[in-house]
């Protein structure tokens, strides 16, 4: 039986379906395209995704690297962090074979190199640690105070009364199942151009209950976290994700899990961007769980170019 096929034998009853669903849920299907087969030692395929762009989502290629790499990683050693650089455009017609070297395995930590491949060429490349659980110090940042997510609509119920004035690439977007629930803090930004201070919050989770597997859920928050941050940069400039005016491409992406948490219970994603020079932009990201506890940060340098037309959605 393949990873995934393991992972979703263990899948409870979600919010967004029921048992007698005979099609797979927007999440259930995340799962599967998260968890990449392997085929042979130290060698995995990642499935193709349906997520309709012309270019392979920058957080599903993150996503099965993790995955990837902590297939050959003890399962209580979580990911502690990864650096990943996006080398060319994935092509979504394509798998991704994941070459994965085994740097080290240590006392205390694994190391492990990934590399993405399509057409015969890294696409993708990633350095990632585990590290066993052990005690030590311990010191955090503060969440900031934003309405709970249960007090804000979803981000399609926010869009719902806009579809019809949107062009058709975004409205197929948002008439989706979405495998993730994003409540957006403050949605003000969407009613204007203006220029505005760079920094955005949105509460997510997966949308439904998720096995209690560490890697699954760092594979999950890994995915999603790709969301909005290079977004986070256009706010200064009055621009949005979709705007056919401007390039969009992450260039980069770092990532650092400091505490235990569950990707199907609401995250706080915290977003600034203090940066934008020569086409890049550069985003960090503080991710809270309920409680308060700072469980990831975020880092990534985009393209930000300005031009005539940009990539649609299918």
């Amino acid at each position: 039986m393949s990873a995934a096929a393991c992972i979703l034998a263990n899948v409870p009853e979600n919010r967004s379906m029921t048992a007698k669903s005979a099609a797979p849920t927007a999440l259930e299907s995340l799962i599967a395209t998260l968890m990449p087969e392997p085929l042979e030692d130290n060698l995995f395929r990642g499935p193709r995704s349906s997520e309709g762009w012309q270019r392979v989502y920058g957080g599903l290629v993150l996503g099965q690297s993790l995955a990837s790499a902590a297939l050959t990683v003890d399962p209580s050693r979580p990911i502690h962090s990864l650096h990943g650089y996006f080398l060319l455009a994935g092509d979504p017609e394509r798998e991704i074979i994941y070459d994965v070297e085994r740097i080290r395995d240590g006392g205390s930590f694994t190391t492990r190199r990934v590399r993405a491949v399509q057409h015969g060429r890294a696409i993708f490349s990633m350095s990632a640690s585990f590290h066993k659980a052990e005690e030590g110090y311990d010191h955090q940042s503060t969440m900031p105070d934003v309405p709970p997510p249960d007090k804000l609509p979803s981000a399609q119920e926010l869009m719902r009364g806009v579809l019809d004035h949107l062009p058709e690439n975004m409205r197929k977007y948002w008439n989706r199942e979405h495998p993730i629930d994003v409540r957006i803090v403050d949605a003000s930004r969407y009613a204007s151009r203006k220029p505005q201070t760079p920094a955005q919050s949105i509460w997510l989770r997966a949308n439904g209950t998720l096995p209690d597997s560490p890697h699954l859920h760092q594979a999950i928050l890994t995915y999603a976290s790709d969301f909005t941050l290079l977004d986070t940069a256009l706010i200064a400039h009055g621009k949005v994700l979709f705007d056919s005016d401007i390039q969009l491409a992450s260039l980069d992406h770092a990532m650092w899990f400091h505490r235990p948490f569950r990707a199907d219970d609401w995250l706080l994603y915290v977003q600034d961007s203090p940066s934008a020079s020569g086409a890049r932009g550069y985003c960090r990201g503080s991710i809270f769980d309920r409680q308060g506890h700072l469980v990831a940060s975020t880092v990534q340098e985009g393209l930000m170019r300005p031009r005539e037309t940009a990539f649609q959605i299918k």
